[in-house]
């Protein structure tokens, strides 16, 4: 008989296990589990509803919500996020994750979230959000609890083995240098106004992201900063910034006001250089928008769509008061 708990001391591994079972293209290790999930800051036990039948780990769907803020003493305190679910291949078809994700809404909606988000949550996401393509029972799912796509996130990659900084990026990069813009690895003063850069100017995830790689021991040749002709750092380029993965690009960006120079590219392609020359044979991401100016940039320079996900959000009723 299928029952369902919270998450249990013990059943760590089971879980691991499960989980691998379920999504064999998106598999996870015991130690990344725990890291993204069960050490995360926000992380509630009663949360991780977990599907059992018998004895036996069949599957699981994990509800978030902030109880530590990540931007000053923002709980944003009306949403909450499902960052996975699943359900053992053996066990579909009988209401399992239907009734897992019944229930992670539930426990949102009792704790005041107006607003759920697959699967968008930071600092510890699994994946962007929904593969449909390659989950689209998931998809058909999250479709009848109301989930509505917002807006889609494409992960690229591209061989570096030979890839080689382009004639005319060197160029400009001589250019900008005579122009007085510095782009190297930073100082480790440098690591504030970067932090703050990307912090203020982009998202708080990649200000934490530095922030806690750097604090963590990452060296600094994975990092290259643009400084403007003042020494102001406005913008940079990255690898190894989520979980150590020296293949990972990112994160990187360039300050609004200083877009159109090349920055962005003479960035991105000396990152590359970099990243080949630590022993990268491939640069990959997961999020990026396929038309933004980000995205026509990888595009340029050789990267390819692997992956498409949508973030998607429901917004259920406020649970009601017992009379």
């Amino acid at each position: 008989m299928v029952s369902s708990t919270g998450f249990r001391v013990g059943c760590a591994d089971a879980l691991v296990d499960a989980w691998t079972r379920a999504a064999p293209g998106d598999p996870i290790t015991a130690d990344r589990f725990r890291s993204l999930v069960l050490l995360d800051a926000n992380f509630d036990p009663e949360g991780l509803r977990i599907a059992w039948d018998g004895d036996t780990v069949i599957g699981a769907a994990y509800a978030v919500r902030r109880t530590v803020a990540m931007v000053g003493d923002d709980l944003e305190p009306a949403r909450g996020w499902i960052p996975f679910f699943f359900v053992d291949p053996a066990h579909r078809r009988r209401g399992v994750g239907r009734r897992l994700l019944t229930e992670a809404l539930d426990w949102l909606r009792a704790h005041g979230r107006t607003e759920v988000d697959f699967s968008s949550y930071t600092p510890n996401y699994i994946l962007p959000g929904l593969d449909a393509q390659r989950y689209p029972e998931a998809a058909k799912l999250l479709a009848s609890q109301g989930f509505r796509t917002l807006y889609r996130a494409s992960a690229m990659d591209l061989p570096i083995a030979d890839h080689l900084v382009p004639t005319p990026v060197h160029e400009r990069i001589a250019e900008l240098n005579a122009q007085g813009y510095v782009l190297s690895s930073p100082t480790a003063d440098e690591l504030v106004p970067l932090v703050r850069l990307a912090a203020d100017h982009f998202n708080a995830d990649w200000g934490r992201a530095i922030r806690e790689t750097a604090a963590a021991g990452l060296p600094l040749d994975r990092v290259i900063v643009a400084r403007d002709p003042d020494r102001r750092i406005i913008g940079w380029g990255m690898c190894a910034a989520y979980e150590s993965v020296i293949d990972r690009f990112g994160p990187f960006g360039v300050v609004t006001e200083r877009r159109g120079l090349g920055l962005g590219e003479a960035l991105l392609h000396l990152c590359l250089e970099r990243m080949r020359a630590l022993g990268a044979h491939h640069a990959w991401f997961l999020w990026t928008g396929e038309d933004t100016p980000a995205g026509h940039l990888y595009r340029k320079t050789g990267f390819t769509t692997t992956r498409r996900f949508d973030i998607m959000r429901a917004e259920p009723a406020p649970r009601k008061e017992e009379p």
